[in-house]
């Protein structure tokens, strides 16, 4: 492309938060003017609907909406000058609302793009708010006629044969890709696919950040015309990244490779840090068990917020081994942050006595179970209520799945950190932040998990081994796999039908739960929508 100049794109990978347009629209000023003067930058390109953050949701539907938008843009033409801008934004016409992308040079308006394949429930329901764009948008740069369009629309094929009709040297693309596991390979083998078929170079920004359930990590890219990665932005960090045309060289801007244990582990932290903060807590809280789940809640915590503002609360009964209770206040000395010890021994005695007149001679079971862990939230609420707390609850996505939680006693909380996370990958989150420094003592890893409600439980007594739970749940859930199709896997057929069904019994309790990060496909939030009633039939 030698009739080109040298042209620099500045990819704004940056946190905007959702309603706060004020605060987005002077870090896009900021940014910009950064790109201009910093980094030489012809043109700063921003995310999807940065203006209002995303997703927007139902404020899209707030009747100011339109004219604070409106302001807004009216400030940004006004107060970036020397650079060209293209800014993602919520566009009102005629009573339709339009993601949109708009390109400001100078105080002119250089060319308006609508996103013509809107995202799905589980992508912020895109298909509830937006009308459907229509056509290309290009603009001059340098000699180069650059073309905007945004991440699901970058696999059309009419697109491709419209852009290449019209001329287009490169493609720029705002995003709004959530995280989950595996989303780095899908999304570079979707970037690839769109340059082999257009045959243009790429570069794409996208968001970075927690927003309630969704989880935003960066890693904007660029591809040659090859489809080489030539610049690949951090994975969780805030950052201009440049993108130079024609690309300097192949690997000028790639940063190494996480992990998965790695992604999942830094995704969770930002998580949790951006919720707490950004819903006004000065600290958390979790119930310190001396098991798996509340360790790594614990270090999650920690790493989020620093070891000053998380608070951790034993609260042992008869049935808590003394090993227990020396693993949380070890852990707790380890990182550093606040621990106390309250027993419920006396509280439960005082609920079992005030509850025997109506129970008579019945035996044990369950109920008594499920009485300590409602003492324990109850407890933990109080502490929550009086020192203005976030209570963190710690359950994980194997045992919300089937139902092993207590509603108004574990399952209490404002936010869960490990709500998508398997059991499984419990264990191995636990492991990996292990290797950062020794935060969870390696009897608590090695353990067999138990809830500790009555003498000698263990999770086994009640579940299958976490591995083929873990399996059969992702199958169900995730790949919606049948009852039929999973046991051909070679699964015992008792063991799916009983955890399926399970699964299918507990769509009240998830109802119910609090809100956490989701980092797989298919997370139990509102984008999962299945009837309360466990009355469907088993599919």
């Amino acid at each position: 492309m030698s009739q080109h100049g040298a042209l620099r794109v500045i990819l704004a990978q940056l946190r905007f938060r959702v309603g706060d347009i004020q605060a987005n629209l002077a870090r896009m000023v900021t940014a910009a003017t950064r790109a201009r003067d910093e980094y030489s930058g012809d043109v700063v390109v921003f995310p999807q609907l940065a203006l209002t953050g995303y997703p927007p949701q139902d404020l899209l539907w707030r009747g100011a909406l339109a004219k604070t938008i409106a302001t807004a843009l009216a400030e940004l033409r006004a107060a970036v000058q020397g650079i060209t801008v293209v800014v993602g934004y919520p566009e009102f016409d005629a009573g339709h609302i339009y993601n949109a992308a708009v390109v400001l040079r100078d105080g002119q308006q250089l060319a308006n793009y609508r996103k013509q394949v809107l995202a799905d429930p589980v992508v912020g329901d895109e298909q509830r708010y937006f009308t459907a764009g229509a056509g290309a948008a290009l603009f001059e740069q340098a000699g180069w006629r650059l073309a905007i369009t945004m991440d699901e629309d970058l696999a059309g094929p009419e697109q491709d044969a419209r852009l290449q009709a019209r001329g287009a040297d490169a493609l720029i693309s705002l995003a709004a890709s959530p995280f989950h596991a595996n989303v780095q390979a899908e999304r570079e083998a979707r970037l690839q696919a769109c340059v082999a078929a257009t045959g243009l170079p790429l570069c794409q920004v996208n968001h970075v950040g927690g927003q309630g359930e969704l989880i935003f990590d960066g890693s904007s890219l660029a591809l040659d015309a090859t489809g080489v990665i030539t610049t690949h932005a951090p994975l969780f960090e805030n950052g201009l990244y440049c993108v130079d045309w024609p690309a300097a060289s192949a690997t000028a801007g790639v940063v190494p490779a996480m992990t998965q244990e790695q992604q999942v582990y830094e995704a969770l932290v930002q998580a949790t840090r951006d919720y707490v903060l950004e819903n006004g807590f000065s600290s958390v809280l979790l119930g310190a068990s001396g098991g798996i789940d509340s360790a790594l809640v614990m270090a999650i915590a920690v790493d989020a917020l620093g070891a000053g503002y998380v608070h951790a609360l034993a609260m042992p009964s008869r049935y808590t081994a003394a090993i227990s209770n020396a693993d949380a206040a070890n852990q707790a000395a380890r990182l550093g942050v606040n621990y106390q010890e309250l027993s419920i021994e006396a509280l439960f005695d005082q609920f079992l006595d005030a509850l025997a007149p109506l129970f008579g001679d019945l035996p044990a079971d369950a109920t008594e179970e499920n009485l300590q862990a409602r003492i324990r939230g109850i407890l933990l609420m109080a502490w929550s209520n009086k020192f203005g707390s976030l209570l963190l609850a710690t359950g994980n996505k194997s045992e919300s799945a089937v139902g092993y939680a207590t509603l108004y006693g574990d399952m209490c909380g404002g936010y869960a950190p490990l709500k998508d996370v398997y059991k499984s990958w419990v264990y191995r989150l636990a492991r990996y932040r292990n290797t950062l420094s020794a935060a969870i003592p390696e009897r608590v890893i090695m353990r067999p998990p138990s809830a500790e409600l009555r003498a000698e439980q263990l999770d086994s007594d009640s579940l299958p081994d976490y591995a083929t739970l873990d399996a059969i749940i992702e199958a169900y859930v995730e790949a919606d796999e049948s009852i039929e199709s999973i046991c051909a896997q070679g699964y015992d057929a008792a063991t799916v039908e009983r955890v399926t069904a399970l699964i299918r019994g507990s769509e009240y309790k998830r109802a119910q739960a609090a809100p956490g990060p989701a980092i797989t496909r298919r997370p139990f939030d509102g984008s999962r929508r299945y009837p309360l009633a466990a009355t469907w039939q088993a599919l």
